[in-house]
């Protein structure tokens, strides 16, 4: 038997969609009474302030109230409904895509014949998918809307395991040559280093190869930038235009190689000639003996110290 519980809002039944957690929606009842009160008190109490100069103080009172009340309403209808609006986030471009072609179709059937609008749709679904181009694109940026979604489930997955922390915003994806860059603004919960050690399990949750993931600012560390990568472009062939320049009648010519020596042979090396200084012997006189006034150091000793 399925069980029902009165107390959820969004499909209390078995077999149902959950559309917002029950936790998500008791916390953003909590959060709203919270900014329903702080901004009624604020903002009653500054409109009582500035209106009291003009008036009597109590007549300030009233008008502070009736100020601040509205106020604060405005203010719990914003927290209350933002699971919502982050939820309406999620699938902005996908409700904008789908209300662009169902208006198209719409205004299309309502103004040409049956076999008009059956050959335009077949010329809008047929040639994106002929052009090799042009399915290159689709598929592309179809992967961009998936991996949204993908590093959503993945980081709802990383809160739960902390047990705390807020979804992070997924602000934009776009391709690129090797897969996906997306620009994701963290929360408090989760930041860099937690997902640096978690990179393995957010390529597999995308279903890429690798994933990798860098500072989109240097002055916020909340601001991250991911590279999902699928496919590795420098291993590619890529088509030279030079192949048609060459004329292929032109004989080719085999280039001799170099003879490169494996050993040193010594009998073709020649042996170094080693000059030694040549010393001058000092100038004599006549009788043979050496002039007083030499200069020259000697280093023997002076054998008339030892007479």
């Amino acid at each position: 038997m399925s069980k029902s519980s009165p107390r959820r809002p969004f499909g209390g039944r078995s077999g149902t969609v959950t559309v917002i957690e029950a936790k998500v929606h008791r916390s953003s009842g909590r959060n709203a009474r919270l900014a329903f009160v702080l901004t009624a008190v604020i903002v009653g109490l500054l409109s009582a302030v500035v209106a009291a100069s003009s008036v009597h103080p109590i007549v300030g009172l009233f008008i502070g109230a009736a100020i601040g009340i509205p106020c604060g309403a405005l203010a719990w209808l914003l927290v209350r409904i933002w699971p919502v609006i982050r939820l309406l986030w999620w699938w902005s471009t996908e409700i904008v895509l789908s209300v662009l072609l169902l208006t198209f179709w719409v205004q299309l059937a309502n103004h040409t014949p049956t076999l008009v609008t059956l050959l335009v749709v077949a010329l809008v679904v047929g040639v994106p998918a002929a052009i090799p181009t042009i399915r290159r694109q689709v598929i592309a940026w179809t992967w961009c809307l998936i991996v949204r979604h993908r590093l959503r489930v993945c980081f709802a997955q990383f809160i739960i395991a902390n047990q705390s922390g807020s979804l992070p915003l997924i602000l934009w994806a776009r391709p690129t040559p090797v897969g996906e860059r997306v620009w994701v603004y963290l929360r408090p919960g989760l930041s860099m280093a937690d997902l640096e050690g978690r990179l393995d399990k957010i390529a597999v949750t995308c279903h890429a190869s690798t994933a990798l993931v860098e500072r989109a600012s240097d002055g916020n560390a909340a601001y991250l930038r991911f590279d999902i990568k699928r496919r590795e472009v420098l291993t590619a062939q890529v088509n030279s235009p030079l192949v048609d320049v060459i004329n292929p009648d032109t004989p080719t010519a085999d280039r001799p190689t170099p003879v490169i020596p494996t050993a040193l042979d010594l009998p073709d090396v020649d042996a170094p000639t080693i000059t030694l200084p040549v010393q001058k012997k000092p100038a004599t006189t006549a009788n043979g003996s050496k002039p007083a006034g030499s200069s020259a150091p000697s280093d023997a000793d002076d054998v008339s110290d030892w007479i």
